[in-house]
């Protein structure tokens, strides 16, 4: 893809400024996360003051490096930047990414000025400053302090804020849940939200696009990039600092203000973006989008193999308008040959807490085949009676053997074996949940993206 940032993506050289050769460092770890993430491109360390890091050359300065380098990830104080700067410049840098605090978010935006007064004159993109790094999965590409191994996925995530943006890369990452980006933009000093939104519109490696965000420079261009970004793929936005103590806190913590969250909410519902509240609901909505194709239709059939789960999944779909039509008649007749006589065949289907790998295969797979069935939410009690993670098993080959492209989302509630089981699923793209609640939020949010781009209709 020929776009300016794509050399901070897709770099054929890096060059890590500040490399350390001390374990506990920014710079060894930025070093070390680049090459144990497999980046097959080459690697440069710059410190005047080492011959030999993780085996690779060293080079006092980026001057000294004999090829051309695409990006330049800096870790040294603040004050020493813009003259490095000025050498990446003479070097011929398109991106840098300046992990280095100390400026605006201080107060010195003079600092910051003179940074983006260097970078203006070579034609230098900043990432940052006050950042944490960058990663690109499908190029290996693993350049930041603040997380060591990436699940890859399709989910690009960005995020203003860095210790946070690291502790939910880390969770996510835990969770099975993939990422194909994480940005951490920091100051947004010259590279910012609408800019990442412009990118990954057009890239072919994210599905949906997820930000943790506490303030905008400029609204009338975000907005433009949000909305052309959300017709081509789901834009979730986290949108801290929604009360005024929160306000607050995001004004002491990057410098910038919040804003009215009114306006915010408005400008968010007009450019088609998804604005969660907590992160857990963030990442469940992400989740299906990034995993399972679009809902083309409201009407939704849940299977449970219990009865109390199913009428909880039933009070969400009630409070947020997803409607559950009856089993339609050969439906049910196709059920009631498999499924036992006090079995429930209404809308839950209630397979009973004796349902076994069988039962849930077929019915599972005869109600994603039926053409009145636009999604299915599965949902599955740990039981002594079936192995979970055998039912898990037949739940999949069922989706798979049905061959239909329609939202499907699971909910596995019970102990260790359970989460063995969702784990499975997730690892083969179906989102799995651990409450009832949570699969019927993240269909109503894919739902309400695909009225915004006209894929579903009221």
């Amino acid at each position: 893809m020929n776009h300016p940032l794509t050399p901070l993506f897709q770099p054929k050289a890096v060059a890590i400024i500040g490399a350390s050769h001390v374990p506990g460092k920014v710079g060894y770890a930025i070093l070390e996360n680049l090459v144990k993430g497999g980046y097959a491109g080459r690697i440069y360390p710059i410190n005047p003051h080492a011959r030999e890091i993780l085996g690779l050359k060293v080079y006092p300065s980026i001057l000294d490096v004999e090829d051309e380098v695409d990006l330049a990830v800096i870790a040294i104080p603040a004050g020493y930047v813009p003259d490095v700067l000025e050498q990446c410049g003479e070097k011929g840098v398109k991106v840098a990414a300046v992990i280095s605090s100390g400026f605006s978010e201080v107060g010195n935006v003079e600092l910051e000025e003179q940074l983006l007064e260097v970078a203006r004159r070579y034609g230098i993109r900043i990432l940052g400053p006050n950042m944490f790094g960058v990663v690109y999965s499908p190029s290996r590409l693993n350049a930041n302090f603040g997380i060591g191994e990436v699940h890859p996925g399709k989910i690009a995530f960005i995020t203003q804020s860095g210790a946070l943006g690291a502790a939910l890369a880390y969770w996510a990452t835990a969770e099975k849940i993939g990422f194909s980006a994480i940005i951490s933009v920091g100051n947004k000093a010259d590279i910012d939200d609408a800019e990442l939104l412009d990118y990954l519109a057009e890239d072919p490696n994210t599905r949906v696009v997820l930000t943790y965000m506490e303030s905008v420079k400029d609204g009338r261009k975000f907005m433009k990039s949000a909305k052309e970004c959300a017709l081509k793929k789901p834009v979730i936005v986290m949108k801290a600092g929604r009360s005024a103590k929160g306000a607050e806190a995001v004004a002491s913590h990057t410098g910038s203000l919040a804003g009215s969250d009114a306006i915010y909410d408005a400008a968010f519902k007009q450019c088609g973006v998804l604005r969660a509240i907590t992160f857990i609901e963030a990442f469940d909505w992400a989740k299906v989008m990034a995993m399972q194709p679009p809902p083309r239709g409201k009407n939704t059939v849940i299977i449970t193999n219990g009865g109390g789960l199913g009428v909880l999944a039933t009070d969400a779909c009630e409070d947020l308008g997803i409607p559950l039509p009856p089993v339609q008649e050969d439906l049910r007749r196709a059920l009631k040959a498999i499924l036992p006589p006090f079995a429930s065949l209404k809308n839950p289907i209630d397979l009973t807490g004796q349902a076994d790998e069988d039962l849930y295969y077929h019915s599972v797979k005869a109600v994603l085949e039926h053409p009145s069935v636009d999604n299915v939410i599965t949902l599955q009690c740990e039981t002594a009676l079936a192995p979970i993670l055998e039912v898990s098993k037949a739940i999949l080959d069922a989706h798979k053997d049905a061959n239909v492209e329609k939202p499907h989302l699971i909910c596995v509630i019970g102990g260790l074996r359970a989460r063995e089981a969702a784990h499975f699923l997730e690892e083969h793209s179906l989102p799995v949940y651990n409450a009832p609640e949570r699969p019927v939020s993240a269909l109503h949010a894919y739902m309400q993206w695909s009225r915004f781009t006209g894929l579903l209709s009221d």
